[in-house]
């Protein structure tokens, strides 16, 4: 006779005791995954520093990063770690950041490409984020020093180190040279 198998809600991973291994929840089963090497952090934050630096010199919202929870499906739950996130003061308002996995999707995720990870699982995160109702995932791949954009609906859009990075979903005024990310 066959067990049903227990699938975790995301409420009850957040609330596993933190056991040092990097994990995220993909519909309810708790997955291990690689820690990333020092070069991948590396480029989180500087992603991070050139997002980061201009959603507060605007006032926009907030910025997350190392690999910050993000709901992208319920019944079952999934949660991804997400390398940098925005989220605008629309849809997370001011005031104390708050506990636990958040009710609402960014508008923004980037993902930093690791040369261990497959492109099957990259795409397949980056649907499950667009799903979820992010506006554009960014995937960051420093072996092509490429940044590819996805939406919903939309064609992706590889830029390369020539190209200028626009995010109108970040604000109208966002423009960086690509070359910056992989500095």
């Amino acid at each position: 006779m066959a067990t049903a198998e227990l699938l975790l809600t995301a409420e009850e991973f957040w609330q596993m005791p933190d056991d040092g291994l990097f994990t995220e929840l993909i519909r309810g089963r708790v997955v291990t995954l690689n820690m990333p090497a020092p070069r991948h952090g590396y480029f989180c934050l500087k992603i991070g520093r050139i997002l980061g630096n201009f959603v507060d010199d605007h006032d926009l919202g907030r910025v997350v990063s190392n690999d910050s929870g993000v709901v992208t499906e319920r019944s079952p739950d999934s949660v991804r770690g997400a390398d940098i996130a925005f989220y605008s003061y629309a849809r997370l308002p001011r005031g104390p950041f708050p506990q636990g996995y958040l009710s609402v999707s960014p508008e923004l995720v980037f993902e930093v490409r690791s040369p261990s990870d497959l492109w099957k699982e990259i795409l397949a995160k980056v649907a499950e984020y667009l799903k979820a109702g992010v506006l554009v995932v960014g995937v960051h791949d420093e072996q092509t020093q490429t940044i590819t954009l996805y939406r919903q609906d939309e064609l992706p859009r590889v830029l390369t180190i020539t190209d200028e990075l626009t995010l109108p979903e970040l604000h109208a005024d966002f423009r960086a040279p690509v070359a910056r990310f992989f500095e």
